[in-house]
C-alpha cells in the first residue's frame, strides 16, 4: 500500500476558496491523506467570499516534507508579508510538488521559485509574471516546469491536482478520481477564455479586475522594498 499523502494548503485572511478546491478535494480524499491547512497560527480566518476556515497546522508545526504544497490567490497584504513569503519558499523547496493557482502564482514568484521557469496565471495578471522572473505562458491549461505546477483560477486547480496525483500515484488512479468527481466541465456559455469571450467581454473583465491587478503589483513592490531593507 502507498504511503499516505502529506498535503499542505496555505490559507489566510481573504484567501480565494475556489483556487484551493482542487488540491483539497482531489488529494484530500485519498485514503489516509494528511491534509494540512497552513497559516501562522490556528486562529480562524475568513476566506473569500465569506468562508470561515480554521487552519489545522501552524507554520511552526508544518511537516518538514510535504508531497504537495498548494496555494491560491491571496490578499495583497499577505502577498507582501515577509513571514508568509519566507515560510512558503522554505516549505516549497522541501516539497515534492508545488501547485500555485491564480494569484497564488505570485506568492511562489515572490519566494523566488519562478525565476527562469515557465508559468501561467489568470489572464488579468499575465503581464506581471516577468516581474517575478517567470516566463509567461498564456493558456487556460496547467503549466508544469519541474516540480512546480501553475494554473489559472478555480477549475484549473482541479486539473493541476489530478495531474499531480497521476505523478504521485499513477495515471489509472487519477483517471478514476476524475470519474469519481464526474469532472467533465460543460460551461453553459463558452466564454471561459479571452479567445472564446471576444474583445468586448474581455475588456469589461479586465476593467472590472484592474484594481486587483494593481494591488498585486503594489504588493510585490512592497515586498521587494522590504526585502532590500532586510538585505535579503
Amino acid at each position: 500500500m502507498s504511503q499516505p499523502l502529506n498535503v499542505g494548503i496555505l490559507v489566510s485572511p481573504g484567501y480565494f476558496v475556489c483556487d484551493i478546491v482542487g488540491p483539497q478535494t482531489v488529494l484530500g480524499i485519498q485514503p489516509g491523506a494528511n491534509l494540512h491547512l497552513l497559516w501562522k497560527d490556528r486562529e480562524p480566518v475568513l476566506g473569500f467570499p465569506t468562508f470561515p476556515t480554521v487552519p489545522t497546522t501552524s507554520f511552526a508545526d508544518c511537516p518538514e516534507e510535504l508531497d504537495v504544497l498548494a496555494v491560491g490567490a491571496m490578499m495583497p497584504d499577505v502577498l507582501a508579508d515577509p513571514e508568509v513569503v519566507e515560510f512558503f519558499g522554505n516549505a516549497a523547496r522541501r516539497a515534492e510538488h508545488v501547485i500555485a493557482v491564480c494569484g497564488g502564482v505570485f506568492l511562489a514568484g515572490a519566494a523566488g521559485l519562478l525565476k527562469g521557469r515557465r508559468a501561467t496565471t489568470n489572464f488579468h495578471l499575465m503581464e506581471q509574471l516577468p516581474e517575478v522572473g517567470a516566463i509567461p505562458v498564456d493558456t487556460n491549461g496547467v503549466v508544469r516546469d519541474g516540480n512546480i505546477w501553475t494554473a489559472g483560477p478555480a477549475t484549473a486547480s482541479i486539473e493541476a491536482a489530478l495531474l499531480v496525483l497521476a505523478e504521485l500515484r499513477g495515471e489509472e488512479l487519477a483517471k478514476r478520481v476524475e470519474l469519481d468527481m464526474q469532472y467533465a466541465p460543460n460551461p453553459p456559455f463558452g466564454t471561459g477564455s479571452p479567445a472564446l469571450a471576444g474583445p468586448e467581454l474581455t475588456k469589461a473583465s479586465l476593467e472590472a479586475y484592474a484594481v486587483m491587478a494593481e494591488d498585486a503589483r503594489a504588493a510585490l513592490e512592497q515586498f521587494r522594498k522590504a526585502s532590500a531593507r532586510a538585505g535579503r
